[in-house]
């Protein structure tokens, strides 16, 4: 299959359009072409006047691990454009590095996840190129975690940069038809085309939303697989707790525990709770020591979730489910733990990171409620999926 990138460099008739115009790049680590040429290098050798260079969180190198871990701007060493950071002294591009070009080109590897930046970096520069008559080409990339679409949908007055819009946790869409629904929903007028993918097929075994003939290359320094990002829509809420999610390990945003937990009697709660929330994937209870970040340097029992291996079932995994599982399982054991994080989550003050990070107070609410039952959370959050497999059913192009 073909990326959006690939396809750019391959159609004369497409490159022609970028002939005299000056052209920024917003991309990361895993804008590369098919051949591992990162994108940047291939526009130029393919004549396009690159004029500039965007970064989202993490930066263009993709050199920062954690929330809240700012890049600056600086000059392309190689070919001495201007690189601007969308995630440092700004988050939405300045007027003056709005003026460095005529038609952006997004090509940013996603993981399908409402809370994951990229998304709302998407969001800002539509609206920026909007406001500045510029226009926008989204390079289609890959939804790794496919179709499925899971979680409580985003109440108003919770957006922030980790929540752009009404949607659920695990959307189901690529970024090239996200930027169309950002369009039509937040009513912009933006010059706006998708370079489209060629024979994706987000339903197929075994990749699902990953083509298997694809180097997964990290889109950030903690998306190391596949595995994590089928994971992502539920480890992610872990950043909101005081469990580790395995930053300082190998296999981070996989797993969560914590040295005063025991994993196997959790698994067996888990499974005690609601059973049919396991489904798809595959537990397994071990020990980690983080390096840097949470617990650092103590042992953990921990938690391992496989969405992986002959035994994964795409359509019955369930991430946001399942951690929310691990919570309540850990909340029924541990009625004292003391679960939720409290801090700046990607500087919202005032608010739990764990209701930043769902777009409210829905899920934690749940988790402390002793009496809430599984079917309370599953109600809710599936009224919120059917609205919203409604409403992006006009978007979807594959």
């Amino acid at each position: 299959m073909n990326f959006g990138i690939d396809r750019l460099l391959a159609d004369p008739a497409l490159l022609s359009q970028l002939h005299g115009r000056r052209v920024a790049l917003l991309a990361h680590p895993a804008s590369v072409t098919a051949d591992l040429t990162h994108s940047l290098d291939a526009l130029v050798a393919a004549g396009v006047n690159v004029s500039a260079v965007f970064g989202p969180q993490h930066g263009v190198r993709g050199d920062l691990q954690d929330n809240m871990m700012e890049s600056p701007d600086y000059t392309d060493p190689t070919y001495g454009m201007p690189v601007f950071s969308l995630y440092g002294e700004v988050r939405r591009p300045t007027g003056q590095s709005m003026h460095t070009f005529d038609v952006m080109l997004v090509d940013l590897q996603d993981v399908g996840c409402r809370i994951y930046t990229f998304v709302t970096t998407l969001l800002y520069v539509l609206e920026a190129a909007a406001q500045h008559g510029k226009d926008m080409w989204v390079l289609d990339r890959p939804n790794p975690a496919g179709r499925p679409v899971e979680g409580l949908t985003l109440l108003p007055g919770w957006e922030s940069f980790v929540g752009a819009g009404p949607m659920p946790m695990r959307h189901g869409m690529t970024l090239g038809e996200m930027g169309a629904w950002f369009i039509d929903h937040f009513k912009l007028d933006v010059g706006y085309r998708v370079v489209e993918m060629e024979g994706w097929r987000p339903d197929d075994a075994p990749g699902f939303g990953w083509p298997v003939d694809r180097v997964w290359i990290n889109p950030s320094p903690n998306a190391a697989n596949v595995n994590m990002a089928r994971a992502y829509a539920g480890t992610v809420m872990l950043e909101g707790t005081m469990l580790s999610e395995g930053r300082g390990t190998t296999r981070p945003l996989e797993l969560f525990g914590a040295p005063d937990i025991d994993a196997k009697a959790v698994i067996a709660e888990m499974r005690r709770i609601a059973p049919e929330w396991l489904a798809g994937c595959t537990l397994r209870d071990f020990w980690f020591q983080p390096t840097f970040h949470k617990h650092v340097g103590q042992l953990c029992s921990g938690v391992f979730i496989h969405a992986e291996g002959p035994r994964y079932d795409h359509a019955a995994f369930q991430p946001w489910r399942l951690q929310a599982l691990g919570f309540k399982a850990i909340r029924t054991l541990y009625p004292d733990y003391e679960l939720w994080r409290d801090f700046p989550y990607e500087y919202e003050f005032g608010k739990l990171a764990i209701d930043v990070i769902n777009g409210g107070p829905g899920l934690r609410e749940w988790v402390d409620d002793a009496a809430a039952a599984p079917d309370d959370l599953d109600a809710a959050a599936k009224a919120d999926e059917a609205a919203w497999e409604e409403v992006r059913r006009a978007f979807l192009r594959y």
